[in-house]
């Protein structure tokens, strides 16, 4: 008795034999494969249209991976340009002034505020700068910011916005927060906002390493000058 194979005893040999259209080119030519868009295509066409896809897919991705290579090398030049500029100023109210014009001008911040927990001297005349007592209760809500010391990329919360931009909260639709955690145990000098009015700029989950590098160098800058007085 002849035993006869059905459609699924026919898939089954062929995944236990994958090799087994080598054996038999002429049928692998012959085999129709149906597609979802389009009349249906030999076997051979198939997987080549399935190679292709996947070397577009491999390409976007390399391209993608070398669009962020650039993007990250840029950020590392300007992030250190920043620090070289911060060391070269002669006091605190300098390095403030340097700090907040080089995330104007070359990182592109539409509003940048700093909050300090000390005066500094010869800011009179700015008003990105406000003085707020460590213990003030409007602090609160940066707590854990100011505890882990990592940055913060979004939409804030009103209580953290309302603090930080006052009356030009309305323009901001994202910010990107850097503490300034003093190192080796000491006391946090205070925080920067750095807002725009894109609401994609800044989102939660973005990677803040050169934020964190920034408000590094600032917090090193500064304590320079306290160690000092």
């Amino acid at each position: 008795m002849t035993e006869k194979l059905g459609a699924h005893e026919v898939a089954a040999f062929l995944r236990r034999h994958p090799k087994f259209l080598q054996q038999f080119p002429d049928l692998a030519m012959s085999m129709v494969v149906p597609r979802e868009d389009g009349p249906a295509a030999s076997l051979a066409s198939y997987q080549l249209e399935v190679l292709r896809d996947k070397n577009r897919e491999l390409t976007r991705r390399l391209h993608e991976l070398f669009a962020n290579a650039q993007e990250n090398e840029r950020l590392a030049v300007r992030t250190h340009q920043l620090t070289l500029a911060l060391l070269r100023q002669d006091d605190a109210a300098a390095t403030l002034r340097a700090m907040v014009a080089s995330l104007r001008e070359d990182f592109q911040g539409d509003l940048v505020q700093v909050v300090l927990f000390d005066a500094v001297g010869g800011l009179d005349d700015v008003d990105w700068l406000q003085v707020v007592a460590r213990g003030d209760a409007r602090l609160a809500p940066f707590r854990d910011c100011l505890g882990d010391g990592e940055p913060l990329c979004g939409r804030l919360q009103p209580e953290k916005n309302s603090l930080l931009y006052g009356d030009r909260v309305e323009e901001v639709q994202s910010s990107a927060l850097l503490p300034l955690v003093g190192a080796g145990g000491a006391p946090a000098l205070g925080v920067i906002a750095v807002g725009s009015r894109d609401p994609n700029r800044f989102y939660p989950g973005m990677g803040t390493l050169f934020l964190r590098m920034m408000g590094e160098a600032l917090t090193g800058a500064l304590q320079r000058f306290e160690a000092g007085s």
